[in-house]
């Protein structure tokens, strides 16, 4: 609980009204306020908290944080909390009122377009294994310890993700590996998080439909680079944009990390043995080399480890500790997982979150160099997102030997209108790829016409639960779909 005066003692403010008023909660959606909570008026894309205020104020809401001054006949008794910007002075409000608790573990955040989830999962084992307590923030879900929660966003809101980090530190958490979105940047859900590490993966098309420009869509993952976020750094190089972060965090004096395939990297593969169950990887490491083995597969997954190499250093951990506790690392949920069974054919079946065009052809290209016959995807592209790589998503999965494009969480478009755009781009693969616009017959197709040895990576979705049509979200999981067909079809053979 803090007074208004205690609450934004640090925020540019008027507070018009009882400045001793006590505020015990924060609240940014009027219908999920409680009696004495500050209510934050969000000026948003598509709707301004403002027109909820009276609202937040009939649940018991004491203090209205807003951008101007309100005239509501039931305010009288209600203090005003005027600021430039209210997402800002939400987040450094909320960082306030728990007391800054990431402050009190290392905090590590990873952005970039794909691998963060990979990243955040393999320091988190890293930690755990040398003795820390641990926690998770992303997609997947968020993790305090041995406990397990779902998610609703891949970077909570500023008040959800404040409140998430006190638990964290309550429960005693000393490293805690979180996703970072552009999105939760450029909206500053992570403002007054004080980071340990931050990371840089890369940078490829995805979320052009929010950012608009790939230049946009860049600074929005710098800013966790910039002065605003003081932290070590740790980033990949192997493409321009992390080139260029490295160049910015150089100029300014950080101290920086850098990895990747291109030899001028700090951390760098001097061999890589590709298995199809592990991979052997002589590491450069700062002028030293180590060798290990992990039972991770595919170059991009190297790229993941030596990001997570990089991070576990600027933590202060032995080159020789994080080598040994990558050596048994598991594979993240629905990250190039594979699906048990082989429907009687010797199947291999996989099911990974490849959403962008960049991680559908690492994904493909790594089942290719694992030695199966052909290779054959399932993918679909999200609707009410960046339409734009929908061209580009078909093009890529091309390079499979064969592909089935059917739905993914078309959301409030006309799911053939999204496989409309996805064809588009597969007008040189005639005769190698099919439309079946339900998902689940779309699995059960593949698996069904696949021939002994054959490979099917179900692309897109991964570790979701979930299926979004309309504006309800129906139960379903890749893997689970996958292995009932492969019962089905192994039962047919007997």
């Amino acid at each position: 609980m803090k007074t208004c005066a205690e609450l934004f003692a640090s925020i540019d403010c008027t507070i018009l009204g009882n400045a001793q008023e006590e505020v015990t909660g924060l609240a940014y959606r009027s219908d999920h306020v409680q009696p004495g909570d500050a209510f934050f008026c969000i000026v948003g894309t598509v709707s301004d908290g403002h027109g909820y205020a009276q609202d937040a104020i009939d649940r018991g809401a004491k203090v209205l944080v807003v951008e101007r001054k309100l005239y509501l006949a039931d305010a009288t008794d209600v203090t005003e909390v005027v600021v430039a910007d209210s997402r800002k002075a939400m987040a450094e409000a909320a960082a306030r009122f728990y007391d800054y608790p990431s402050k009190d573990f290392s905090l590590v955040g990873v952005t970039g377009t794909n691998g963060k989830t990979t990243t955040t999962y393999l320091v988190e084992h890293i930690a755990r294994v040398l003795g820390r307590k641990t926690g998770i923030i992303g997609t997947v879900g968020n993790v305090i310890g041995d406990v397990h929660e779902t998610a609703e966003r891949t970077t909570p809101e500023s008040p959800d993700l404040q409140a998430l980090f006190a638990r964290m530190r309550d429960a005693g958490c000393e490293v805690v590996a979180m996703e970072v979105s552009s999105h939760a940047l450029d909206l500053v859900r992570t403002w007054g998080a004080n980071f340990a590490v931050t990371a840089f993966t890369n940078l490829t098309q995805d979320h052009l439909d929010y950012h608009h420009t790939f230049d946009a869509y860049f600074e929005a993952k710098a800013l966790l680079f910039s002065r605003d976020y003081p932290a070590r750094r740790v980033i990949s190089i192997d493409d321009q944009w992390g080139r260029e972060l490295w160049r910015r965090c150089s100029d300014r004096g950080d101290d920086v990390i850098t990895t990747g395939f291109d030899r001028a990297a700090q951390i760098h593969p001097r061999s890589v043995d590709y298995g199809a169950t592990s991979t052997t990887v002589e590491l450069e490491v700062r002028g030293a080399t180590i060798t290990f083995t992990y039972p991770l597969v595919g170059k991009f997954n190297v790229e993941n480890i030596m990001t997570a190499f990089g991070v576990g250093l600027m933590l202060g951990w032995r080159r020789e500790d994080i080598a040994a506790a990558l050596s048994d690392v598991p594979a993240p949920p629905g990250r190039l997982q594979r699906v048990p069974g082989d429907g009687g054919a010797q199947l291999s079946v996989y099911v990974d979150y490849a959403h962008t065009p960049d991680a559908l052809t690492k994904a493909v290209s790594t089942i290719k160099e694992l030695g199966h016959g052909r290779t054959i995807v399932v993918f679909g592209c999200g609707g009410d997102r960046d339409a734009t790589k929908r061209p580009i998503m078909g093009r890529a999965a091309l390079d499979a030997d064969y592909a089935i494009v059917t739905s993914d969480n078309p959301r409030t478009e006309n799911p053939q209108d999204i496989i409309d755009d996805i064809v588009a781009g597969m007008t040189e693969g005639q005769g190698r790829f099919e439309e079946i616009l339900d998902r689940g017959q779309a699995i059960a197709a593949a698996i069904d016409r696949a021939e002994p040895g054959d490979a099917i990576l179900i692309a897109g979705k991964g570790h979701e639960t979930y299926q979004i049509v309309g504006n309800t979200t129906h139960p379903f999981d890749d893997r689970l779909v996958a292995q009932e067909a492969l019962e089905r079809r192994a039962a047919a053979t007997r």
